[in-house]
């Protein structure tokens, strides 16, 4: 009996012994965490078991892992979990290095549907059936669209979007096609019914690269290609930045990817950096960014915040996208919110931003609930890209509270006198309401200040020749605005250059 009872928990232990692991470490492949070993090579080798596998990965709490700046990425499948470790990104010497460290990839390759020659605007059906549902991008590169103005001038760039199509070829109201193609030019899909995988928790800093100013963007943080991943509790901390360096993509990139959530998480904002010579020949402020979204849709940032001041105009703004739809920010704190080659359909919602504000252009509906902006206007559309809003702006209880120094409060900001081909027809909303907005002007000292205004001048003329003419047909609704200066709202500074502008509505 006694022999039997000692043979009990030795057959246990084999068993245990021979069971599959649960989860990965790094360690299991190599890696220190004594923040100073290079631990990059058995981070790439944990990740790629771990695919191999189907296991999930698991750093060390109170490790410190060290990454070289050698141009090495972890491709991640599998649940993540960095817990309360601690990562150094040592990006110090790289010259444009634009591999990620991490990147999520899908389980399924992108491909080429086949049949389709041509799109229109409003067409709600791709014309061709997809094995399953995909997020589709599709290309004209006979035709330019975001002809930039000003000193990052450029030619522009081929007219392409992202659309959801679903299996029988329908494509979802929240990615209408907004373009015209008479002829496509390239076509890909990225199916989007993976199995959602998560990444959460982690400190990871970044050793600021301390290159030269150039436009080559630095992409050493996480780049998600991989649909329906949840992003959660991640903090990114930049150390070691000069006067001087390339700027960032994102630490957090999002690239062709739908249904994806980023919560919780605390992300730093770079130095603003000045180049000597832009595109146009003159000194030019650099954007860099730390979080990102390329050609993506239905997306959602919640409750995120950055370490530094949102008000620090020595900091650039921590937010950017382009050529996305579906984009929805809720309860979250940054710089800014910026859509550069446009975005369809945006929902901002009990938001904070501070010294650069939201700033876009596009189509399709942009809704602002309960958010608060620290400039002298909510909304700015890029002037950069012509200002242009096609379809609905509707805003509610929401707040302006600009700087004492000001001269001038906005509703809505732009600049478009119809000197520029921006390669698609530029105008104001269709429609501005507005309901419940604050104007707390009451700080503003300036003696110049002759009140708010729902425009600004967008640097237009009454009478003026326009070869590419700027459509100012807006109707704007006004109700509960509330005036802290009590000054009156004019519709412009310059309201005969808006002919087609009707305002409606009082304040108080």
């Amino acid at each position: 009996m006694n022999k039997l009872l000692l043979l009990v928990p030795l057959c246990l232990t084999c068993v245990s012994l021979g069971a599959k692991p649960r989860f990965i470490t790094y360690e299991q492949y190599g890696a220190k965490g004594d923040g100073h070993t290079d631990d990059m090579p058995a981070i790439v080798a944990a990740h790629k078991a771990a695919n191999e596998k189907g296991l999930p990965v698991r750093a060390k709490d109170g490790k410190t892992y060290f990454i070289s700046n050698a141009p090495l990425t972890a491709e991640i499948r599998t649940d993540t979990d960095f817990g309360k470790a601690k990562f150094i990104i040592d990006d110090v010497g790289t010259e444009g290095i634009r591999k990620a460290v991490f990147t999520v990839l899908p389980d399924e390759e992108s491909f080429q549907p086949d049949g389709l020659r041509t799109l229109y605007r409003g067409q709600t059906n791709l014309g061709t059936r997809l094995p399953c549902r995909c997020l589709v991008e599709v290309m004209n590169n006979g035709h330019k669209v975001f002809i930039r103005k000003g000193l990052n001038q450029n030619s522009g760039t081929a007219q392409k979007e992202v659309l959801l199509v679903d299996k029988d070829g329908s494509i979802d109201p929240s990615t209408p096609v907004v373009f015209n193609y008479d002829q496509i030019t390239s076509v890909k899909a990225w199916p989007v019914g993976e199995k959602p995988i998560s990444l959460k928790g982690g400190t990871f800093t970044t050793i600021a690269n301390q290159c030269e100013n150039t436009r080559m963007y630095h992409a050493r943080g996480i780049t998600v290609k991989r649909s329906n991943t949840r992003i959660e509790g991640i903090t990114h901390l930049v150390a070691g930045e000069l006067d001087h360096g390339a700027p960032y993509g994102g630490f957090i990139l999002l690239d062709h990817v739908t249904g994806v959530v980023v919560s919780d998480c605390l992300m730093t904002g770079h130095k603003t950096y000045v180049r000597a010579k832009g595109a146009a020949g003159k000194p030019v402020r650099v954007g860099t960014y730390d979080l990102n979204a390329s050609c993506s849709a239905g997306i959602l940032w919640k409750n995120c915040r950055q370490t530094n001041s949102i008000d620090d105009t020595t900091y650039w703004g921590v937010f950017t996208s382009n050529f996305c739809k579906d984009l929805r920010l809720e309860d979250c704190s940054f710089s800014r919110f910026d859509a550069h080659q446009s975005v369809t359909n945006v929902r901002l919602k009990g938001c904070t931003f501070g010294h650069m504000a939201v700033r876009m252009v596009g189509y399709g509906t942009i809704r602002m609930e309960d958010c608060e902006e620290h400039a002298n206007y909510l909304l700015a559309l890029r002037d950069d890209y012509g200002s242009t809003w096609d379809g609905d702006i509707i805003v509610r209880n929401c707040i302006i509270k600009p700087n004492a120094d000001v001269k001038e409060v906005f509703i809505l900001k732009g600049g478009n006198n119809g000197s520029h081909d921006f390669g698609y027809p530029c105008s104001l909303p269709s429609s501005l309401t507005v309901e419940g907005l604050v104007i707390d002007d009451s700080a503003v000292t300036s003696p110049n200040y002759k009140g708010p205004s729902v425009l600004s001048s967008f640097s237009r003329k009454t009478g003026a020749e326009e070869p590419f003419p700027f459509k100012t047909d807006c109707i704007v609704n006004l109700s509960a605005l509330q005036i802290s200066s009590g000054k009156p709202l004019s519709p412009a500074p310059n309201p005969g250059a808006f002919p087609g502008l009707v305002v409606r509505g009082e304040t108080h």
